[in-house]
């Protein structure tokens, strides 16, 4: 009687592979196609998509999803920015780039800047065509928030991106993208609405130092939170603040608007208690998202 011939074992994935490897959680043999490092072994891919779906993801300290350490959404602000930018410079030219303010180093009004500025109410346009803009002169709320990403000339643009990149990766990091996100949108919608409620109702105001300022004082706050030296932030803060009273033609309330805007957000962030986190950060800002529609709201009635 003839014995029967031996069979290699053959991947349960691919049965015309040969394998004598195994999966190191269920034990079935698995090619090379079908392996994945683990700690020990290799798992196939049905053991490694189980794992995926019962392991927690990491979290940073405050709640925010790992994902931030690719910086990816300061990356896509600063994109917006200098995209915003070009358009700018196509629809206004040359002076758009430079031959504006601060002895010709800043650029000028464009069509753009004029269309999203925060301004309370002027009449402009072509002559014999002049009609009322803004946001008390004709419902124009969008400018709350494009405003936030259009700058004066390059000069002003770099300024605000670099500050951007530095603070905005390490912001990101450890908030994590969503909550990193609406802090610089909240920000920058509190400077705004600021520019809004205490300047003069025909002065245009734009820019991205509203948001930036309130990433200088969410990094204040953060660092306190962690028990971390305030020092590398600290004298950023004091000559940022002295630079904004010192130089004419920057927007003293978007600048501390939006310093006090960033810091009562960061704070909601990092102090949440734990247990009720999501539940208290979202609560949190969306209450300071209310406050800042009613004051937008207050100062419309006001100039209407």
């Amino acid at each position: 009687m003839s014995e029967s011939p031996v069979t290699a074992p053959v991947c349960y994935r691919h049965p015309s592979k040969e394998t004598y490897v195994r999966c190191t959680r269920c034990e079935r043999y698995i090619c090379p196609d079908c392996m994945n490092e683990a700690s020990v072994g290799h798992q196939c891919p049905e053991c490694v998509a189980q794992g995926r779906r019962t392991q927690r993801p990491a979290r940073t300290a405050f709640g925010g999803s790992a994902a931030g350490r690719a910086g990816t959404a300061t990356k896509t602000l600063i994109g917006i920015n200098v995209l915003v930018m070009l358009v700018s410079i196509l629809s206004g030219g040359s002076t758009a780039v430079a031959g504006g303010g601060w002895g010709g180093l800043l650029g000028s009004g464009t069509p753009l800047t004029e269309w999203g500025a925060v301004l309370g109410r002027a009449v402009y346009g072509p002559v014999g065509a002049a009609t009322l803009h803004g946001i008390a002169g004709n419902g124009e709320w969008y400018r709350l928030v494009t405003a936030m990403f259009l700058h004066y000339g390059v000069l002003h643009l770099l300024m605000n991106m670099y500050a951007l990149w530095i603070l905005g990766r390490e912001l990101e990091r450890v908030l994590g993208p969503l909550r990193y996100v609406s802090l610089y949108v909240l920000a920058g919608l509190g400077g705004n609405v600021a520019a809004y409620v205490f300047s003069a109702p025909n002065q245009m105001t734009a820019g991205a130092s509203t948001a930036v300022f309130g990433l200088m004082a969410a990094m204040f706050v953060l660092l306190r939170r962690l028990n971390l030296s305030v020092a590398p932030i600290l004298p950023v803060i004091v000559i940022n603040v002295v630079f904004t009273f010192a130089v004419t033609g920057i927007s003293v309330a978007g600048h501390l608007g939006g310093l006090v805007t960033g810091f009562i957000a960061a704070a909601i962030l990092a102090y949440a208690p734990a247990r009720i986190r999501n539940v208290v950060q979202g609560v949190g800002l969306a209450a300071v998202f209310v406050v800042l529609l009613v004051l937008a709201v207050l100062r419309t009635i006001s100039l209407s």
